[in-house]
């Protein structure tokens, strides 16, 4: 009984049979299946219309999601000609909402080419993918640390009146300061006194003008947007400024 006893103590395991070389079974059958999904996803996009601006709101939506600045380029092409011969050879090249643009252009370079010199100081014109930006300095529309119209504001406001009559954009009003702060009873910081006098000039072109109030909207941005560095006298008087920014119905803006 000890023999059988110590043999069954020295009896060693039966050894297991060797695996199979290579990559398990179950993961060509993964690999095979990923495969052909990505051939149908291919499919389906060769099938889909592309569209390059689907592709800029997505694209836009996603940098707001995550908190990225978007900076619009300004369209030189479309804020620097003077000559229609010019605007012709523009036109026949750019799409129907570049055209667009590029009349309400025309039609604020003209009102102002019947201004005196005095009214055209400090006013600009741009334009970016969505609307076009008329610019006047605040010195010429209002007093210092004021909000009331000036004289002069109301020759200005009347040519955005015209031009909202004219084309069926909408209009954000946008105010400007400099970095010099400001403490008065009325205006405790620059930021209402911005934020004033955009309210002051929508309601003049709301009320003068017959504007749907749907159309427009007005916002005050104190010194967060400067045109140019605040470094200097003349610098600040650029900053100082009131943005009729006319854009297409269909996309918001501010």
């Amino acid at each position: 009984m000890a023999e059988k006893a110590e043999e069954q103590i020295q009896r060693k395991p039966p050894e297991e049979p060797p695996g199979e070389e290579g990559l398990p079974a179950w993961m060509a059958t993964f690999a095979d299946m990923v495969t052909l999904l990505l051939c149908f996803f291919v499919l389906l996009l060769s099938f889909a219309e592309q569209s390059e601006q689907k592709y800029r709101d997505a694209l836009g939506s996603i940098k707001g999601a995550f908190g990225v600045k978007e900076v619009r380029a300004v369209s030189e092409d479309m804020a620097m000609f003077s000559t229609s011969e010019t605007a012709k050879k523009m036109a026949a090249n750019i799409s129907h909402d570049e055209r667009l643009l590029l009349g309400v252009i025309m039609r604020i370079k003209s009102l102002l080419d019947d201004e005196d010199a005095k009214i055209r100081e400090g006013t600009g014109v741009t334009a970016d993918r969505d609307g076009v930006i008329f610019s006047a300095r605040s010195s010429a529309m209002f007093n210092p640390g004021s909000a009331e119209l000036s004289p002069g504001a109301y020759r200005i406001l009347d040519k955005v009146i015209k031009v909202l009559k004219d084309y069926k954009l909408n209009l954000v009003v946008r105010g400007h300061t400099d970095d010099r702060p400001i403490s008065t009873a009325k205006f405790p910081s620059n930021w209402e006194l911005s934020a004033a006098r955009a309210a002051v000039a929508l309601d003049y072109i709301i009320n003068k003008g017959g504007i749907e109030i749907n159309r427009a909207k007005a916002v005050g941005y104190a010194d967060t947007r400067p045109e140019v560095p605040n470094d200097s006298e003349a610098n600040r008087l650029k900053n100082q400024r009131v943005e009729f920014y006319l854009h297409m119905p269909q996309r918001d803006a501010w």
